[in-house]
């Protein structure tokens, strides 16, 4: 019998998982295009290396239970984020490498997710393996992307309300309310 041919963007789960099948793979960063949106302007995606990805399905019987539905998920891709230091590009390395149980249902899906430490989603009829991926690494990038040590020296700001030039000093806060009430005004 001849091997099944799975498409990643159209993956039925079920078969995938039943098999025991696995894929791999790579694609441009810029098809991945919330992930391209989230970079750099000054590095756009198109010069990003390919975001590269494996798939393993699995069906697990565990004792007593009924059978479940797994998907191994692995990717990893190199990203210029905007370092929010200096505001120039700093490449980021983002892995995945994620477990998830699949159920019939999204009611049961948020209770054994709210009660599990598992990744736990519910079943769907076919499974968009690229747009997980990219949900996956965008929820791996950093919070808070920034060089160890930024290649250009940061510029000093200048607090344009608070600093007296000529002095370099700033003005006492109180000095105008102090001055209205020897003002007279109550």
């Amino acid at each position: 019998m001849k091997p099944r041919a799975f498409v990643p963007e159209k993956l039925d789960l079920a078969v995938f998982a039943r098999e025991g099948a696995a894929l791999e793979g790579q694609w441009p960063a810029a098809s991945l295009q919330r992930l391209a949106d989230s970079g750099a302007p000054e590095a756009p995606a198109a010069a990003w290396q390919p975001v590269r990805w494996q798939l393993q399905g699995e069906v697990r019987q565990p004792k007593g239970g009924a059978a479940q539905t797994w998907l191994h998920v692995t990717a990893s891709a190199r990203v210029a984020l905007t370092c929010q230091r200096c505001l120039q590009p700093v490449e980021e390395q983002v892995d995945i490498d994620r477990w998830i149980r699949f159920v019939d249902t999204e009611v049961e899906a948020a209770a054994l997710d709210a009660d599990s430490d598992d990744d736990v989603l519910a079943l769907p009829r076919h499974l968009d393996a690229r747009e997980l991926i990219e949900d996956e690494l965008l929820l791996t990038l950093p919070l808070v992307p920034r060089h160890d040590v930024c290649p250009e020296p940061l510029l000093a700001t200048q607090d344009p309300a608070g600093v007296d030039e000529e002095e370099g000093e700033r003005p006492n806060p109180f000095a105008k309310l102090s001055a209205l009430k020897r003002g007279g005004g109550a």
